[in-house]
């Protein structure tokens, strides 16, 4: 049969018959160098990915471009291998996208690299007949495995997080220049041996022996490889909580806020000598539209009328699923680590998830009024679960977030629920000084996961604030996913990697945070003051997140404003330590709830010291 009359096949012949031109236009000692050069660029790409997102993406383009021409110049391509030349020139070819334009849309770049892993896979996989000698198979075979299952780790991760495509990738360019190394060496081992007698020379064979084991075991090495970020991805994406059918809106749901709607028991972490049900209620958003929360009641077993400690949680996420409530750990998931002390003083604890987290988003995430306006409700729907058997006295706790939260709820409680009157408000570490915070976050390492969650949601609260106008281009795929992993779940660690990455683009910020309308949304935020009940604001003088100077800034405000504060700092406690079970504030935070609870008059007023 004449193929040279078949179209497909006289195409075929002719790019089969030009790989090995193209291949010989390289010396042995250029080979070599591109064979180092991917490794370098493989190292950088897995020891050095955090260097910016910019930088990552001119890795990879660079990486892509070295491991065409290396397989353009290897022996399959040689050997006259269509494989190889489709491979080269695909990879060439997207390296050059990468580098020219396709870097700029790097949200698409991760399933881009991903999905071209996969089809490099398969086309190997078809070109296995194709190898010379059994040896040649198996490693194809083996080398197109570990892309299939590269791209396919990538993919499957929740939001292919472009870091992990790095990392895959890098690994994979480290095992493609190796090789392509030592081609190259053999090659100019002949090329000398020919020049010095005019004869080629046969390979010993010892020498095939050695290269086609090596050549073999190193295709099972990044068979390992692979499977091993199978593994890994595999335990890093199996914690993601599950939002389930409970959080639902009913069919008919009441117009006022503060109103059970539903109620089942509840059993994690309640403490002995407890009950507990989980909750959901109506509420409102600062804008006053309708909105559905959930919450934890916690009571003791025995009594009744149970004085009522509102508790406001610090961050878990910001994603429905990162509700307490719906978390493994739910009280110590939200910085609450000591409600069997609660329930032994005879209280009961109303814990709310606040709007979206567990409902439908998105969260009022250090959105005051949001933020109150839970707190609020859930105590009045769970006055409503006859079974709890609540007592009209309530005091107001907080932690970081939830110390935002507290202060709000305070200052609004007496427009928004007059009929949930307080007795007290403790905020400790609240994150209450949205300004200096926020300028802060910049310069705290990891900051940027703190300033992915504030970003997106003054982004999802107010339609003034744009990420286009406040979030540099490149890190805004890395701020959405930040935002959308809880921070209990094993995922966390690649958002602390993520926010180490546009390290070298800090801050994430394309614009000043603190102007425009974000500045303004932020400025509106931070609690003013007002609270006509007994205040204690808590702060440990060791923390890295809420700085001491930020607080006394904040508290100076609130003294300027009129407010009574109790201000009490901790010397060398952290962020979590001010909350831990050794922490002196707790005994002291029982007993200054206990006060409050007596109706004792005295209170302490830092203002006037």
């Amino acid at each position: 049969m004449d193929t040279s009359s078949h179209p497909g096949r006289t195409g075929i012949n002719r790019l089969t018959g030009f790989l090995p031109r193209v291949s010989r236009w390289l010396p042995w000692w250029a080979s070599a160098l591109i064979g180092i050069g991917a490794v370098v660029l493989g190292v950088l790409l897995i020891v050095r990915p955090l260097s910016s997102v910019t930088v990552l993406t001119i890795y990879i383009g660079l990486s892509c471009v070295a491991a065409g021409v290396a397989s353009l110049s290897s022996d399959a391509a040689r050997s006259r291998q269509l494989a190889a030349g489709v491979l080269g020139a695909g990879w060439i070819v997207l390296g050059v996208a990468v580098l020219a334009g396709l870097g700029r849309a790097i949200g698409l770049l991760p399933t881009v690299i991903a999905v071209a892993l996969i089809v490099s896979g398969l086309v190997r996989g078809f070109e296995v007949r194709r190898a010379p000698t059994l040896d040649a198979r198996i490693a194809t075979g083996l080398f197109g495995l570990t892309d299939i299952v590269f791209g396919v780790v990538a993919l499957a991760w929740p939001d292919i997080t472009l870091l992990v495509v790095a990392v895959l990738f890098g690994a994979r360019t480290i095992a493609f220049g190796l090789a392509q190394v030592w081609q190259a060496v053999r090659r100019g081992r002949d090329a000398r041996h020919l020049d010095a007698t005019g004869t080629g020379r046969a390979e010993s064979a010892v020498a095939t022996r050695w290269r086609r084991l090596g050549r073999t075991t190193a295709a099972l090495a990044m068979v390992l490889v692979s499977v091993a970020a199978l593994v890994v991805s595999g335990r890093l994406t199996s914690g993601s909580p599950a939002v389930d059918d409970f959080y639902e809106a009913p069919d008919q749901v009441p117009s006022e806020p503060g109103r059970l709607l539903r109620s089942e028991p509840f059993t994690r972490e309640v403490p002995d000598g407890a009950r507990a049900w989980r909750i959901l209620y109506t509420t409102t958003r600062d804008d006053d539209t309708p909105a559905l929360a959930s919450a934890i009641v916690l009571v003791p077993e025995s009594g009744s009328s149970h004085p009522v400690i509102a508790w406001a949680h610090g961050t878990t996420g910001y994603t429905p699923n990162c509700a307490p409530s719906v978390l493994d750990e739910p009280f110590t998931s939200g910085a609450l680590l000591f409600p069997d002390e609660v329930v032994e003083e005879g209280w009961a604890l109303v814990a709310t998830d606040y709007i979206g987290m567990g409902t439908e988003g998105p969260q009022p995430y250090l959105v005051g009024q949001g933020e109150g306006r839970s707190v609020l409700d859930a105590v009045r729907a769970a006055r409503e679960l006859t079974e709890a058997s609540l007592g009209d006295q309530t005091v107001v706790w907080g932690h970081s977030q939830g110390g935002h939260a507290a202060l709000w709820t305070g200052q609004i409680q007496p427009s928004y629920a007059p009929d949930v009157p307080l007795l007290g408000v403790a905020a400790m570490a609240p994150a209450a000084n949205l300004i200096g915070l926020t300028g802060h976050l910049a310069d705290l390492t990891g900051g940027s996961v703190l300033a992915s969650l504030v970003a997106q949601a003054y982004v999802d609260a107010y339609p003034d604030v744009t990420m286009e106008q406040y979030v540099i281009a490149s890190a805004r795929p890395l701020v959405r996913e930040m935002a959308m992993r809880c921070w209990s779940e094993p995922g966390m660690s690649v958002s602390v990697l993520d926010a180490l990455s546009i390290s070298g683009d800090r801050p994430i910020f394309a614009s000043d945070p603190l102007s425009g309308p974000l500045g303004d949304r932020l400025r509106e935020n931070t609690p003013a003051g007002g609270i006509d009940v007994p205040l204690l604001l808590a702060q440990g003088e060791s923390d890295p997140l809420i700085a001491i100077d930020l607080q006394d800034e904040f508290v100076e405000s609130l003294c300027s404003a009129g407010q009574q504060v109790d201000y009490r700092t901790y010397p060398g406690l952290d962020h979590m330590g001010l909350v831990g079970r050794d922490s002196p504030l707790v005994t002291q935070l029982f007993e200054w709830t206990r006060s409050r609870l007596s109706g004792d008059p005295e209170i302490t007023n830092t203002c006037d010291a």
